[in-house]
C-alpha cells in the first residue's frame, strides 16, 4: 500500500456508517435521507442509518472536514427547503480510498488464508 499521509492515516479506520456515508458522497451530493436510503438500498437493507446515528455520523464528518455542505441546491419543485445537501471534501476523496485500500489489503490476506486452510 502507498504512503498514506498522517493526516489521512490519524482518521482510519473509519466507523462503518462514515465509509457508507463517503461511498454514497462518492457518486455525487445527496441531502441526509437521500444518503440513508441509499445506504440501505446498496446493503439489501442491512445497514439501516437512524436519524441519530446518520446525522451525528454528519456531523462529525463535517467537523472533520470529510465531507462538506453544498451550496447548490436543486431546482425548487424538487427540493424542501429544510434540505441540507452534502459532498465529499477532497480529505474526504482522499480517506475514502485509503480505507478502501485498507480494506482490499485485508481481504486479499484474508482470502488466501481461508482458502488453504480447512476447518477443524
Amino acid at each position: 500500500m502507498p504512503e498514506i499521509p498522517a493526516r489521512v492515516r490519524g482518521l482510519l479506520p473509519l466507523r462503518p456508517a462514515f465509509l457508507h456515508i463517503l461511498l454514497v458522497l462518492a457518486e455525487g451530493e445527496r441531502h441526509g435521507y437521500a444518503v440513508k436510503q441509499e445506504v440501505e438500498r446498496r446493503t439489501d437493507g442491512v445497514i439501516k442509518l437512524g436519524p441519530g446515528t446518520l446525522y451525528e455520523s454528519i456531523q462529525r464528518m463535517l467537523d472533520r472536514d470529510l465531507i462538506q455542505e453544498s451550496a447548490r441546491r436543486p431546482p425548487p419543485e424538487n427540493d424542501q427547503a429544510q434540505r441540507r445537501y452534502y459532498r465529499l471534501s477532497r480529505l474526504g476523496h482522499e480517506v475514502l480510498r485509503a480505507e478502501v485500500a485498507r480494506l482490499a489489503e485485508l481481504v486479499d490476506g484474508v482470502r488466501g488464508t481461508l482458502w488453504s486452510t480447512k476447518p477443524a
